[in-house]
């Protein structure tokens, strides 16, 4: 069964209708395929009119839906021969960060991104994409070997956040983020990286300095959670969805102000109706962009990435 989100409701209702319909036609018992088919097409009209005015707190739940594609999944879908790395080489192997050589339609890349899970057990693995200093320390590696090697770096990010327990903190959470994010900027190889869900914070920006920033169409990019920034200023998270509007998390806002450089187009109801189909517009942009910056000499590429996160402080 698929997960409704609260304002889908409308929605759920008339696909609950269909099924009901088609379990009667698979009886036998009517012929009711007009039915069926008007049923069909007010469903896509009014999905079709839901997602189009969206508003940034309904954008967040559709980037946190449990059914987006995450990381394995766009791995499956694009990435031949992956060959996982794992380990920072000093504390242990962060899950919540993953990474790892690979080709993307024939190109050698290093791909690196955050991974939630998709069920209990796997959430739990993966801390919900929350990663611990050992997992940015962990990225900081694998982008020096891509370095050394000369192999474009493609990230994705899908975080509410890096993780704020108290161990995180003892082994030098705030250090290993700035560590992550200044090699970022520092390599001479392209970067691309994507917003994929949720880009929540440092935990986010240490993975996303990148020579080009792209965004799906309804993921989200903040430097605090509507939530949390809701409990700051109103000391409530009930208005959450007034610091969503506040805060223009939004792909179409983040465009418009230059922190971002491209939109990726979602399948009409985001990322989770048509994952296949989402992730192959995905790797297709990817690729697009590490064409154009493959022309580029190894200085001309760290001085692109430094001037464009310049321009935006």
């Amino acid at each position: 069964m698929a997960t409704f989100l609260d304002f889908e409701k409308p929605i759920a209702e008339l696909d609950a209708r269909v099924r009901e319909l088609r379990d009667t036609a698979e009886a036998g018992e009517l012929n009711i395929d007009s039915e069926i088919e008007k049923l069909q097409a007010k469903s896509e009209k009014l999905l079709r009119e839901t997602y189009g005015k969206l508003t940034p707190w309904q954008k967040t739940q559709v980037a946190r839906h449990p059914e987006r594609p995450h990381f394995k999944d766009y791995v499956a879908g694009l990435v031949e021969d992956f060959v996982p790395l794992s380990g920072d080489r000093a504390f242990g192997n962060d899950q919540a960060i993953i990474g790892g050589l690979g080709r993307l339609d024939g190109r050698k890349i290093m791909l690196i991104g955050h991974e939630k899970g998709d069920d209990t057990a796997s959430r739990l693995k993966h801390n919900f994409g929350m990663a611990k200093p050992e997992g940015y320390r962990k990225a900081i590696r694998l982008m020096r070997l891509a370095d050394r090697f000369g192999l474009p770096v493609v990230t994705l990010v899908d975080t509410p956040g890096a993780f704020p327990g108290v161990q995180a903190e003892e082994r030098g959470q705030a250090e290993a983020i700035a560590r992550s994010t200044e090699e970022c900027l520092a390599l001479s190889v392209p970067v691309v990286a994507a917003i994929v869900g949720e880009g929540g914070s440092g935990g986010a920006i240490a993975l996303a300095a990148a020579n080009r920033v792209l965004m799906m169409e309804h993921s989200v990019y903040a430097v605090i959670s509507p939530e949390g920034c809701a409990s700051i200023l109103w000391r409530t998270a009930e208005k959450a969805a007034d610091a969503a509007e506040a805060m223009r998390v939004t792909a179409g806002d983040l465009k418009d102000l230059g922190v971002i450089d491209r939109i990726v187009p979602e399948p009409l109801g985001g990322a989770h109706r048509a994952p296949t189909e989402a992730t192959v517009a995905l790797g297709a942009i990817i690729g697009e962009e590490l064409d154009s910056l493959a022309a580029l000499s190894p200085q001309e590429v760290r001085a692109q990435r430094r001037a464009k996160f310049l321009a935006v402080a």
